[in-house]
């Protein structure tokens, strides 16, 4: 094999917590890539300092959100799980760019490394040609890897806990089984300290520290060390480290004290982004048993809530359920005393009420309690204190002014959610889909971009500027961002979708037949990719199979005008040109288009029907004077007529 890039590395979580692997590649890379390439190490500033925090002082901060600088209870965002995938694709890029040649990265114990490493060997795996990865497990190794004899070194053989407990020795383990329990305390709080010490202590920080203190001496000690790695990981989107770690503390914290409501409250939201909704609910029933203290109950009143609003399952979701929740929480907030406390949580409780309204379709009900939302913001906050609060509620009313129609309005406020964090990447794609929307395609572009300088690799970012080269008929363009979107997220579904039209308009048919079956294995009822392959079946002129292609792709989605319209060209072609005036009248019905009235007007030529094709002929040029083939066809029509 390829020059180790470093020593093998015992990937085990209890290490160094969620980025064990990571960080072990980053402190070998970053030093020496400092001194010959520091803007490689800039332009990835963010990656770096979450999967390695002890390369913090090296690599100072370029692009950071406001919620760095926040305290705790201000720090309101749970960044999702995909964000994971951001941070595992800018390492990839930092690698692929920093290596000189060929190397290996050797793992052992990726049994018990964290998922946020197991992602990002994935994504190494697929992304970085020249980096060879050899692992050690016991377990199956991750799609496209292989496992191989790779056994990191730990602490000296007899001393299970110098090994930070990871050794598979089991003569260390019996060693220390035999060691009576005070003794084996001490070695934990010493090991402990010795970690707390060394230059990776924020690293041991998230693993090894809190575990050591948990099987020594001082558990409130523990109980501390386990919420800063919580809040970390929390801050950073480390969902599943948050739910392992969150776990532990409730175990040592007192039921119904505040640092107990803080972990079930964390371990609770991440729960539920992860999509364990069962789990959520359990630790949200157990506050409310344990705890009377009215803030507990509205927080847990509204996570309910957020439980049935937020199921990515419109088929799970009970909003019947969920507005009761949310009304209870209302109701409580109402009650708080404090005027500030009030204000914020009473106002975050209202913007999760017009999720609600909004997923039932009251637009403007839900405006109406993001306004109030605002304006007890404005009314009873300092100036300065809870701003993403604030971007957040500006944010939202900007969708919601945008679904309304009030474009400028929105524009606005989307302007003043980007004013409060610049760096804050989501807002920018959401601004450049509303102007892209109204036609202003340059600013549009501009925001996609910013995104992407100000975010992680960002698939979205590039999705949404392959829409915009598509409008444009930059089939290329379009086709390179497409390309690198799937390159980022293998699963992003519309990727697909659009890629394999893309491919089918530049002739290119077995890739985007190679697409169409991808999306396909993702999700089988999808009617776009469904209407593509009718496409590529009627180019190949296999009319049965094209039939059947565009019949599912109508079964999924009777509303999907372009397969109406492709399949009236498929009966045309294939001699029912009455059922093709049946399906061009179904995608008019859906959409007005001077294509669709064309297309519609030759068959009723063909039919016969001449005073039915002239009259689609004058709605044609109606709706697309300039289209030569439109003016030809009715002048010819009115001549002869």
């Amino acid at each position: 094999m390829p020059p180790p890039v470093a020593p093998v590395v015992n990937g085990h979580r209890r290490l160094r917590g969620p980025y064990t692997i990571g960080g072990a590649i980053l402190r070998a890379l970053v030093p020496v890539v400092l001194e010959r390439s520091p803007d490689l190490v800039a332009e990835h500033d963010i990656e770096i300092r979450v999967v390695a925090p002890s390369l913090c002082p090296l690599v100072p901060a370029r692009r950071q959100t406001i919620e760095a600088r926040l305290p705790e209870d201000e720090r309101i965002l749970v960044p999702a799980p995909r964000r994971t995938l951001r941070i595992a694709n800018g390492i990839a890029e930092f690698v692929r760019d920093c290596l000189d040649g060929p190397r290996t990265l050797l793992v052992d114990n990726l049994h018990e490394a964290d998922p946020a490493d197991r992602e990002l060997l994935r994504v190494l795996a697929r992304r970085v040609p020249e980096l060879t990865l050899a692992l050690g497990s016991s377990g199956p190794p991750p799609e496209g890897m292989r496992l191989v004899e790779a056994r990191a070194q730990g602490g000296p053989p007899d001393d299970y806990v110098a090994s930070d407990c990871t050794s598979d020795d089991p003569r260390a383990y019996r060693a220390y089984l035999s060691l009576p329990p005070e003794e084996r305390a001490r070695r934990h709080d010493r090991r402990a300290a010795e970690l707390r010490a060394v230059a990776a202590s924020a690293e041991y920080a998230l693993g090894a520290v809190p575990y050591h203190l948990e099987h020594g001496s001082d558990m409130e000690a523990a109980a501390r060390a386990l919420w800063a790695a919580v809040d970390h990981c929390v801050t950073e989107g480390l969902l599943h480290a948050v739910v392992e770690l969150g776990s532990r503390g409730l175990r040592l914290a007192e039921p119904g004290s505040d640092l107990w409501w803080r972990f079930t409250h964390r371990t609770a939201t991440a729960l539920a982004g992860l999509g364990r909704r069962g789990h959520a609910q359990e630790l949200y029933d157990q506050a409310r048993r344990i705890s009377v203290d009215p803030a507990v109950h509205a927080a847990s009143a509204y996570g309910t809530a957020m439980l049935d609003a937020r199921d990515r399952d419109p088929a799970r979701r009970d909003l019947g359920r969920a507005r009761a929740w949310i009304n209870e929480a209302i109701a409580i907030s109402t009650l708080l005393p404090d005027r500030r406390t009030r204000a914020f949580k009473l106002g975050f409780d209202q913007n999760g009420r017009a999720l609600i309204e909004l997923r039932e379709g009251k637009l403007n009900e839900a405006l109406g309690l993001v306004q109030s939302a605002i304006d007890l913001a404005e009314r009873d906050l300092p100036p300065q204190a809870h701003p993403v609060h604030r971007m957040v509620l500006f944010a939202n009313r900007a969708q919601l002014l945008a679904r309304l129609g009030r474009k400028e309005e929105a524009l606005a406020d989307f302007g003043r959610a980007v004013a409060i964090d610049p760096n804050f990447p989501d807002h920018y794609l959401d601004r450049g889909n509303l102007l892209f929307e109204m036609g202003r395609t340059e600013e549009a572009l501009a925001d996609y971009e910013t995104a992407m300088r100000v975010s992680p690799p960002l698939p979205e970012a590039y999705y949404n500027r392959a829409e915009l080269r598509l409008a444009a008929g930059d089939l290329d363009g379009a086709r390179a961002d497409l390309d690198h979107v799937l390159d980022l997220d293998p699963d992003y579904l519309d990727a697909y979708v659009n890629r394999a039209g893309v491919l089918a308009m530049l002739g290119e048919h077995e890739a985007a037949r190679r697409d169409v079956e991808a999306g396909l294995a993702l999700d089988p009822r999808n009617a776009h990719l469904h209407g593509v392959l009718g496409q590529l079946e009627t180019e190949a002129g296999r009319y049965a199979e094209a039939r059947l292609a565009f019949d599912a792709a109508l079964a999924a989605d009777a509303r999907l005008a372009s397969a109406w319209a492709n399949r009236a060209a498929l009966r045309f072609e294939t001699g029912d040109a009455e059922g093709a005036v049946e399906d061009l009248t179904r995608a008019i019905e859906l959409g007005e288009d001077a294509a669709l009235y064309f297309n519609r007007a030759t068959v009723f030529d063909a039919l016969g029907r001449d005073r039915e094709a002239l009259l689609d002929l004058r709605r044609a040029s109606a709706l697309d004077p300039g289209d030569p083939d439109v003016r030809a066809a009715l002048e010819r029509h009115e001549k002869e007529g």
